[in-house]
């Protein structure tokens, strides 16, 4: 059995990434650029992203990333986490790598002193929103016809707090992909839920 690793996504995962990517959201599928843009603000003291990729020996197998906005500098600069995307390959659903994923998000919101993440979730996706529910994540509301082509509705969850992360039952059966769409809004963009 190998061993499984996650660590820092770096530039050279990008083409491994970008071959799961297409498979997994060919509908809308980000480039090249968007990850370089996204890695690009993932290092160095003004870091507002943390991008991790799961690997299984020389084989990606996952990846995840987390955009963070605001300073937390006073009350109307919150730090807030927004859940950017999380894809895990079709063969590895149902492993719990999914939550493991989440995980790491997490421990980066925390890190960044976020005192609240959020995500979009497509809502026909069930096994994605259980797995957001049973880290605590709460849906507070919906974006109509947010992910396209398709014109499907996005369920909008929130996470206070995040601290010591972990679902709150460690059943590990979800291997939930989200991902936002390709257009950024204030400089990050939204997201989509595969899996």
């Amino acid at each position: 059995m190998t061993a499984l690793v996650l660590r820092e996504m770096r530039w050279w995962d990008i083409d491994p990434v970008l071959e799961l990517e297409r498979d997994l959201f060919p509908d809308d599928a980000w480039s090249r650029g968007m990850f370089w843009s996204e890695l690009a603000h993932a290092r160095g003291p003004g870091a507002t992203r943390c991008y991790v990729v799961a690997e299984a020996g020389d084989r990606l197998i996952g990846y995840a990333g987390l955009a963070v906005t605001g300073s937390g500098d006073d009350e109307s600069s919150a730090v807030v986490g927004d859940v950017q995307t999380i894809a895990v390959a079709r063969d590895q659903w149902g492993t719990g790598l999914g939550a493991r994923l989440l995980t790491e998000l997490l421990r980066a919101a925390t890190a960044f002193e976020c005192t609240e993440v959020l995500l979009e979730c497509r809502v026909d996706n069930i096994r994605a929103q259980k797995l957001y529910e049973r880290f605590g994540f709460e849906p507070i509301g919906f974006r109509r016809g947010y992910y396209q082509p398709g014109n499907v509705d996005a369920v909008v969850m929130r996470l206070a707090g995040p601290s010591a992360p972990g679902p709150a039952s460690a059943d590990g059966a979800s291997d939930a992909a989200t991902h936002h769409p390709s257009t950024p809004v204030n400089g990050v963009q939204g997201n989509r839920i595969h899996g």
